[in-house]
């Protein structure tokens, strides 16, 4: 199943980082939150990813285009550029980059992407938010109840699209209000191709007009992760996650192959 990851906002609360670099490439450790995303996704085996790149594409673009001489060590002949790897951090993902657009909002950029998913099933998440979940959990639940989305819901403090549940269906979404009941929109979807259907085009947020209606058509469920969730939304975010990775307790970790890589 292909994963797609929004990755084009500004990241304007965190503009410490983000008037140099995307919000995505902010480090954690030495690596970009990107990349711990596709960690997670990557231990349960979900390797096929979408990024949907805006603001300053080019630096993730760059990022992956040179992802395997930045990250191994080498010999490299100055004369015939001969390259000799002598340690290697290679990983087993297909990376498929893709500038949605400077502008576009987070609906759009998936609009965009129509071509490239396909008429498959597909998982979506956004590019600063890191979860201890458990992924096949989450598809189990969506191929259980048949409806066109799955939203993961997760219990932080304020600030997100908050939904009001019935159970584990969708009764209404509404983007940032005042919480009553604790769940709000973590990301980690898993959508049906026919919700691209719901997205006007690249001035619909995808928080907006497509989940609102989805949740109306009773088409919008909720999985309830009870677990490790934060997003990276400010400078003392991030100082957070920092230092929970630099503790060695990083809970969105525990599902790696190699739980504190480098």
């Amino acid at each position: 199943m292909k994963v797609i990851i929004l990755a084009g906002g500004f990241g304007t609360r965190l503009s410490e980082y983000t008037d140099l670099i995307p919000k995505p490439m902010v480090t954690i450790g030495n690596r970009p939150i990107l990349w711990h995303i596709m960690k997670t996704y990557a231990g349960f085996g979900y390797k096929d990813f979408i990024l949907a790149l805006g603001y300053k594409a080019e630096i993730i673009k760059d990022y992956f285009l040179n992802y395997r001489a930045v990250n191994s060590n080498f010999t490299i002949d100055l004369c015939s550029g001969h390259v000799v790897p002598h340690h290697l951090d290679s990983l087993d993902w297909r990376v498929s980059l893709f500038d949605t657009g400077e502008r576009t909002m987070t609906g759009g950029r998936i609009k965009r992407l129509r071509e490239f998913i396909g008429n498959e099933r597909c998982m979506v998440t956004y590019g600063d938010g890191l979860a201890d979940i458990d992924l096949h959990s989450l598809e189990k639940f969506h191929l259980s109840h048949g409806k066109m989305v799955t939203v993961s819901a997760v219990r932080p403090g304020a600030r997100f699209g908050e939904l009001d549940l019935d159970g584990d269906r969708v009764i209404s979404f509404q983007e940032k209000p005042q919480l009553k009941d604790g769940w709000i929109n973590g990301g980690f979807f898993v959508f049906e191709p026919g919700f691209i259907d719901l997205i006007d085009g690249d001035d619909t947020m995808l928080e907006r007009e497509p989940l609102e209606r989805a949740a109306k058509r009773g088409q919008l469920m909720a999985y309830l992760h009870e677990g490790f969730w934060q997003c990276m939304d400010t400078k003392r975010d991030n100082e957070l996650l920092q230092s929970m990775w630099a503790s060695g307790v990083a809970p969105w970790a525990k599902n790696w192959s190699h739980t504190n890589a480098s």
